[in-house]
């Protein structure tokens, strides 16, 4: 075959296989968290949006670590949280967040079970199952948001955290990189990473292999 009809048709998978990638990067739980609870304080008239901060989005993933796979603490009779202590001294150098620019937690929405469900039914089913849910969800006090959703060294059981902060932005949760350090497993919201599912560790593929792929591929074809 000639070369440039087959420099075409590999342009064309290649291009096509970045396509797909792109698109997955959207495909992140957590950032469907985030516009669950936007939607839902909108319809419930609870003012406008939060701002969806990266920062205090790392930390609530840094807040499931903290259980280290224990949902019997999450909620009953043993339930526990994690120290207000861990947020300066642990969470935010995890994340590459300046602790000075830490702002006050003004809620906290978290769940965990065995099996892995899809955001829509974490939010109705796990996060919003009480009254309790529902107030912190439509409280004024927020003004930002940041979510989490992983499993425990890549399997069950499987955490969902939404907190709130009254932090002003930008300035509140900064960033000292001027990106939130990635940590798997896990997925955190704002993040502009790939992250398809909670137990997911793997990050964008490399173009590069899809591209060789596709000149074997249309060498067996054509040769």
């Amino acid at each position: 075959m000639p070369i440039l009809p087959l420099c075409l048709v590999v342009c064309t998978l290649f291009v096509s296989a970045s396509a797909v990638v792109q698109n997955k990067v959207t495909n992140n739980p957590a950032d469907q968290l985030v516009a669950l609870v936007n939607d839902n304080r909108t319809a419930h008239n609870a003012s406008s949006g939060l701002y969806d901060n990266p920062g205090l989005a790392c930390i609530a993933l840094q807040y499931i670590k903290a259980y280290q796979g224990s949902c019997g603490e999450v909620g009953g009779p043993n339930a526990k949280k994690p120290a207000e202590s861990e947020f300066a001294e642990t969470f935010a150098p995890n994340c590459g967040v300046l602790a000075s620019s830490l702002s006050p937690i003004t809620g906290r929405l978290l769940g965990c079970q065995s099996k892995y469900v899809q955001p829509k039914v974490a939010f109705s089913e796990i996060l919003m199952k009480d009254s309790k849910g529902l107030e912190i969800l439509q409280s004024k006090n927020h003004s930002e948001v940041g979510a989490a959703v992983s499993g425990s060294d890549g399997g069950s059981p499987y955490f969902w955290c939404v907190l709130f902060s009254s932090g002003k932005g930008n300035s509140s949760f900064s960033l000292g990189g001027g990106a939130a350090k990635i940590s798997r497993p896990g997925c955190f919201s704002g993040a502009n990473d790939d992250c398809s599912g909670a137990g997911d560790s793997s990050r964008i593929p490399r173009l590069w292999p899809i591209a060789a792929g596709a000149l074997i591929a249309v060498g067996v074809i054509f040769g």
